[in-house]
């Protein structure tokens, strides 16, 4: 392959200089800030490395080359400009960038994307965010509120749009200690619901942006009746103000080309450890009821098939 096909010289400059020269910084945002600047070769080698990281991780050079259509002189080039020591310098670099989570910079959807390498840049953004959230959720906040939902006499779930469907799931898994559940979608219904909770109740609000004015509203009223109330939302929001507990799960959307998949699946995750928390919390016979319940579904879903 010639020079002019790899898109660089190997006597190019590297891309890092000086004290940006640094080997802690992630290499997958040198390499993605750099994308849109690099030629032919490097930028078909950096969008590969970029939608497969992990691939690369695990490669000889040999692999690489081959998988993304280069020659291996084209690879060990790239290597130097991007400021490695080498093949081996960039994978170690690269594992590092892993551990420490996929940058948002080479995440962005593009009309340029083809189905190989959106399958990896979902995949990548989802664990990142997921990782995000993990490290935003307050350890204390989490026990205070599986303290009320343990106690909850009734548990009213709300929510609108994407974060409806999580407070349907919710009122899907509550039901399972003997709690009283609800999860409208109607605001009218929701705010009949809020006026009419009790001290012993729970509300349950579900919001990502903590902005939506009616939900805010049913949280004044809900704490206005004597129940408690918890939110889950994304970052320190308006909603914030009438919670007893309030449960910040941050994730990194990006709703320019598609709905906000990554928060709903953060809110879900956040759910599913409320509910196995509180279930583990009310000890054997429970968790024989759970046994029991699940026996007769299968049941059920035996006679159903034949």
């Amino acid at each position: 392959m010639s020079t002019a096909e790899n898109g660089r010289t190997p006597t190019e400059a590297p891309l890092q200089k000086g004290a940006e020269a640094d080997p802690a910084r992630n290499i997958l945002d040198i390499i993605a800030r750099a994308l849109p600047d690099l030629r032919r070769g490097s930028r078909q080698l950096a969008e590969f490395i970029l939608a497969h990281p992990r691939f690369v991780v695990d490669a000889n050079l040999a692999d690489l080359a081959r998988q993304a259509e280069l020659s291996e002189p084209t690879v060990l080039r790239f290597c130097t400009m991007v400021g490695c020591g080498g093949f081996r310098d960039l994978k170690i670099r690269l594992a590092q960038s892993l551990v420490l989570g996929i940058p948002t910079t080479h995440a962005a959807l593009s009309f340029d994307d083809t189905p190989r390498s959106i399958t990896g840049k979902l995949f990548d953004f989802t664990a990142t965010s997921l990782e995000r959230t993990r490290n935003s959720l307050d350890p204390g906040a989490i026990e205070q509120a599986v303290d009320l939902l343990a106690a909850a006499a009734r548990i009213e779930f709300f929510g609108f749009g994407a974060s409806g469907i999580v407070a349907l799931d919710a009122q899907q898994k509550f039901p399972l200690f003997g709690v009283p559940c609800g999860a409208s979608q109607d605001s009218h219904q929701q705010l009949i619901t809020a006026s009419m909770l009790r001290p012993g109740d729970v509300m349950f609000a579900i919001s990502n942006t903590g902005t939506t004015v009616s939900l805010i509203e049913m949280t004044r009223i809900a704490r206005e009746r004597g129940a408690k109330v918890i939110v889950l939302t994304g970052s320190h929001s308006p909603i914030c103000q009438h919670a007893d507990v309030a449960l910040i799960a941050e994730s990194l959307d990006n709703t320019d080309l598609y709905t906000p998949t990554i928060s709903r699946l953060s809110a879900l995750v956040v759910i599913d450890i409320l509910s196995v928390s509180v279930a583990l919390r009310r000890g054997d016979d429970h968790a024989r009821d759970i046994s029991d319940m699940k026996k007769h579904l299968a049941e059920i879903r035996s006679h159903a098939a034949i």
